[in-house]
């Protein structure tokens, strides 16, 4: 049974626009996965690292990990987030906290929906830019690496 609340915060970052990011979950929640639940989890990057080890042999922090739910039935899955990538990543894109949150979790969600820019000839690219543009996101994790990613880059898709 998915939590009360779809946005669950581990780490505190006093610069978290928690009001503003939980309403983008919503809204990522009702539009692009289609109303089935989606519950996000921001914490620091130890915390990724230990999910990104644990899950995908990788021993390294990331920027956001997704994991879809096995069933389908509680809802399309659950994401990860680290809050310290996402303000390392903000400030190196010039950008506030609260996109890099919402560039995070679009890339998230969409892994959850099945798309993976790892194998699918830039259907997820694609895909990510037309709903960046459609919620006013600055560039997005594929964009800004210049298409598909290499071997290592962040942002990968855990399978539970």
């Amino acid at each position: 049974m998915p939590p009360e609340d779809p946005l669950l915060v581990r780490k505190p970052w006093r610069r978290l626009p928690r009001a503003e990011v939980r309403a983008f979950l919503e809204e990522v929640t009702r539009r692009v996965a289609r109303g089935r639940g989606v519950v996000c989890l921001i914490t620091d990057d130890r915390e990724l690292r230990r999910l990104n080890r644990r899950f995908l042999g990788k021993n390294r922090a990331t920027d956001v990990l997704s994991f879809p739910a096995a069933d389908g039935v509680n809802g399309l899955g659950e994401i990860a987030i680290s809050i310290e990538r996402a303000g390392e990543q903000a400030a190196e894109r010039g950008h506030s906290l609260a996109d890099e949150l919402r560039i995070l979790m679009l890339h998230g969600v969409l892994h959850l929906a099945g798309f993976d820019h790892e194998n699918d000839s830039g259907e997820m690219a694609r895909t990510e830019t037309r709903w960046r543009k459609r919620l006013g996101l600055p560039a997005g994790l594929i964009e800004r690496s210049g298409a598909i990613k290499p071997e290592g880059a962040r942002g990968e898709r855990a399978k539970t």
